[in-house]
């Protein structure tokens, strides 16, 4: 799983890097094998003002399709908790219907109409 990190309007530390793989791995881990990629932009929307400005924008790429999610808070790391478990659900979600989709377009499930007859 590759990890792509942005930061805009601050700087990034190396326990705020740690904490997003750490992050990642847990909500990513079950389906880490369909991950191609995965960038990671945040940014400081007001600056130096304060505020729910702090944001996390997610891009998980799997194979066919791309994962956005978004979270925006005060605090950069409950952004980035947050991001990552929403991240994780979708992720999931996504898999789970395309094996359901893969598993009713098999050979076995579909019924000819010589069969109907």
């Amino acid at each position: 799983m590759q990890i792509e990190i942005q930061a805009q309007n601050f700087s990034m530390t190396r326990a705020m890097r740690t904490h997003i793989e750490r992050r990642l791995g847990f909500a990513l881990g079950k389906c880490y094998r369909h991950v191609k990629r995965i960038l990671v932009r945040l940014s400081d929307i007001n600056g130096p003002r304060g505020g729910n400005d702090k944001r996390c924008h997610l891009v998980v790429t799997l194979p066919g399709q791309a994962v956005v999610v978004e979270n925006t808070q005060a605090d950069l790391y409950v952004a980035i908790n947050h991001a990552a478990s929403r991240a994780g659900r979708t992720v999931m979600r996504q898999l789970r219907r395309r094996r359901q989709i893969n598993r009713a377009s098999s050979p076995a499930d579909r019924v000819l109409p010589e069969d109907i007859a």
